[in-house]
């Protein structure tokens, strides 16, 4: 095991692509001479060259649907946007053409490609740039959707990603890029659509994905303090998720809260609520309870970044209004 940054086994993981597959190649903002704008594909020009590693003009549609195309006819590309908030000038791209094309095409077709990039808050960004998307693509069918939440996951589910023959959307965060964590130095892969139980417990199920299992497992901590166990589930897949791996933990728990940084309204927490009381109903003792970011654009105020994202605070008072505790 070695010890690496977020953004190191970013560039591992595409670099091992690329020597295993010549029809791999990186396209985006910045990812070649700049080295990527959060430095991601550092080294990458040097090693693969121009015509694998493409600066791309400030033109997300464009290059996304070049990327589609490319794919269509054989290759492999990894289209990086500099954040997912960007991608939205890149939607019909995604989803009118590499999320159908299978479909429409009666598999003909197919469009094997990884669009990744930061998602989320990142800090004093504001509106425009603190947005999260991952039920926006998790709707869309054709599409999957990963959101790991440390190194040695992003690494494993990056290369998987590479290797589908569908479309996936890979969702990192701007502000885990510094983060460090072991990796394996052999070659592993990781499973997409499977979740990871990161910790045991009795009295609650938390459930989240992405850089919000930070919060989740601080709350965890102080929980444990006063007697309270909590189970952590990281879904690592909001397309597929791995809905067993929750139904199960929850009938051990009989409780669940959701934390996730989207918006309360068709959220990926609304939809796991809506499958847990299907599926687990006659165990839970409480409601389901979510965590979600107050239904606001994000403001850009420190004060009112703090007050609108989900929060340790928050998490451990919805973990004690399950469990009727004050």
């Amino acid at each position: 095991m070695v010890e690496k940054q977020f953004r190191e086994v970013i560039r591992d993981a595409m670099s091992e692509e690329m020597r295993r597959d010549p029809k791999v190649f990186l396209m985006g903002e910045e990812v070649a001479q700049y080295n990527g704008a959060y430095k991601a594909s550092q080294g990458m020009l040097d090693e693969f060259g121009a015509e694998r590693v493409v600066d791309t003009p400030i033109s997300e549609l464009g290059f996304a649907g070049l990327g589609v195309g490319a794919a269509m006819n054989g290759l492999r590309p990894i289209i990086e946007f500099m954040t997912f908030n960007f991608s939205l000038v890149a939607i019909d791209q995604i989803i009118n053409a590499a999320a159908k094309i299978r479909s429409m095409s009666g598999g003909q077709y197919s469009a094997p490609m990884v669009f990744r990039g930061p998602t989320g808050n990142a800090g004093q960004l504001a509106a425009q740039h603190s947005q999260n998307f991952e039920n926006w693509y998790a709707n869309t069918p054709g599409l999957k959707v990963v959101v790991p939440s440390d190194p040695y996951d992003a690494k494993g589910l990056l290369k998987s990603a590479i290797r589908d023959d569908d479309p996936v959307i890979f969702m990192e965060s701007e502000l885990m890029y510094g983060d460090k964590g072991m990796v394996p130095e052999d070659e592993y892969l990781l499973p997409l659509g499977v979740a990871n139980v990161k910790r045991e417990g009795s009295d609650v199920t938390l459930v989240s994905f992405g850089k919000m299992m930070k919060i989740i497992d601080k709350a965890a901590e102080e929980l444990e303090k006063d007697g309270i166990s909590a189970e952590l589930i990281d879904l690592r897949t909001v397309r597929p998720i791995d809905y067993a791996a929750i139904i199960k933990s929850v009938k051990k728990t009989n409780r669940i809260v959701i934390v996730e940084e989207a918006w309360p309204l068709a959220s990926i927490s609304a939809d796991i609520s809506y499958h847990v009381q299907k599926h687990a109903f006659d165990y839970l003792d409480a409601p389901v309870a979510r965590v979600n970011s107050m239904d606001v654009p994000l403001a850009y105020a420190p004060t009112l970044i703090e007050a609108s994202l989900p929060n340790v605070k928050r998490t451990i008072e919805a973990v004690k209004s399950v469990m009727y505790v004050a």
